[in-house]
């Protein structure tokens, strides 16, 4: 059954990022400019969320506009890709005063409709909520690769010292094709520009088909699961 969109959001909080968050995904993040420990810090109190997008100009740290710049605001420019994810709060830590360790869950696709950069340099947004996949059976051709992700967890989890660092959480949806297809997605070395336009796809199928098609590529033998 199809997830249906909430109405929209308005002014939600924006946090660009050299990376792209897959609902289902998880995301550390390590908080110390004054502009996210104030967003980080309401969003945590109100359980609310925030947006994660990913940067298509500018770095994560905000610095000086170079020279000519025409920002105007003190801040170098900053560009990002219009769909992102809804992230929330799901362990906080405060080491010092002045940085935050957490980590958060991404949630919901949004699609930023206007957005507005602050004096701090905080992006607020207008944002439409997308509707949430379809639930699609992993289809028998595309099952090697719910196998071959069951054997990366496995060796990942024999050599991790702590459950709670791993890269993939449970409850897993090994026969669902856009959790499947997620997961891989965040595993795989994709560039952002390619990890973005397998994010932004409603289809799940189709996400997991071209998933497959990347691990055939990369010369990554997918495994079959014993029948016997």
């Amino acid at each position: 059954m199809e997830v249906p969109a909430a109405p929209s959001l308005l002014q939600l909080p924006l946090f660009p990022l050299r990376s792209v968050l897959f609902p289902g995904g998880h995301l550390p993040l390590r908080i110390f400019e004054v502009r996210y420990l104030d967003m980080i810090s309401r969003s945590h109190k109100a359980g609310t969320p925030f947006g994660v997008v990913c940067l298509t100009e500018g770095a994560e740290v905000n610095s000086a506009p170079a020279p000519g710049s025409p920002s105007g605001d003190g801040y170098a420019n900053e560009a990002f890709h219009l769909e992102g994810t809804l992230a929330r709060i799901a362990r906080l830590e405060r080491p010092n005063p002045g940085l935050m360790m957490v980590r958060c869950s991404g949630t919901q696709r949004f699609r930023v409709r206007s957005s507005e950069k602050l004096k701090h340099g905080l992006w607020m947004a207008e944002v439409e909520l997308l509707p949430g996949d379809v639930a699609v059976p992993v289809p028998a051709d595309l099952e090697n690769t719910a196998f071959a992700l069951q054997e990366l967890v496995r060796s990942l989890s024999e050599r991790a010292g702590d459950p709670g660092e791993m890269p993939l959480q449970p409850p897993y949806q090994w026969s669902d094709c856009g959790w499947l297809a997620n997961r891989w997605c965040e595993l795989l070395p994709l560039g952002l520009q390619q990890k973005q336009r397998l994010m932004s796809l409603d289809n799940p199928l189709l996400r997991l088909e071209l998933v497959s098609d990347l691990l055939e590529q990369m010369g990554l033998g997918l495994p079959t699961p014993d029948t016997n």
